[in-house]
């Protein structure tokens, strides 16, 4: 398999697998988003960058996969809750739980050394320690992506992991054309995609995304 059709098998099975509740797509929508203004403020000011695609981007996403994402036994793919846990290439569910748990602690290592091991200057009020506190998580979050990539490059194969991360970049990009449409199902009151996972909404000549993903208003 080459290395367009593995990242649309990568998106493909992420799609059908985490992305039944319109509640989940439309918060997808948000995070997307805030991830594409982070992308653009990255190379202004690094640290609002990562306040935003922590606090706005990271947060309304696993929201949606943590409160509000079905996790019985999906009819539609014919697989357990465990077994898509299992399979997932990236970040399950637990995998996520380490790395917010990480992100959420991160602020208590300035408390404990405000220089960082002499890496930064004390902070002199909240605003500094605040704008520290965000070059952490602009660490965490490149070394987070580094980190599960180096693993695929072992556990699976070296196009696996380049794929994996080519597919975390592009998200946000993929996310608004499958979701943008979805906060006006979830208004008509339609918590869950009636056509869910039924079709696969590839890029090409597989089939229309905005045509499979979201059915026309």
């Amino acid at each position: 398999m080459g290395f367009i059709e593995a990242l649309r098998e990568q998106r493909w099975d992420d799609h059908r697998y985490y992305h039944h509740s319109r509640i989940n797509q439309s918060l997808h929508l948000v995070s997307a988003l805030s991830f594409l203004t982070a992308y653009v403020l990255v190379f202004f000011d690094p640290a609002m960058a990562a306040l935003i695609g922590w606090l706005v981007a990271m947060t309304s996403r696993q929201a949606g996969h943590f409160f509000f994402e079905p996790k019985g036994y999906d009819h539609i793919n014919q697989a357990t809750h465990e077994h898509k846990e299992d399979i997932k290439v990236g970040y399950n569910l637990q995998r996520k739980v380490v790395l917010l748990t990480i992100w959420a602690l991160s602020p208590l290592v300035l408390l404990l050394d405000p220089t960082l091991f002499g890496l930064f200057e004390p902070a002199h009020g909240v605003a500094d320690f605040i704008r520290q506190t965000a070059k952490i998580w602009l660490a965490l979050g490149l070394g987070g992506l580094l980190a599960r990539t180096i693993q695929l490059f072992f556990i699976r194969d070296v196009q696996t992991g380049l794929v994996w991360a080519t597919k975390i970049l592009t998200d946000p990009f993929h996310d608004i054309k499958l979701y943008y449409k979805a906060p006006l199902y979830l208004l008509r009151g339609e918590l869950i995609d009636p056509n869910h996972g039924k079709h696969r909404p590839d890029e090409g000549d597989e089939g229309d995304e905005e045509e499979v993903a979201l059915r026309p208003l």
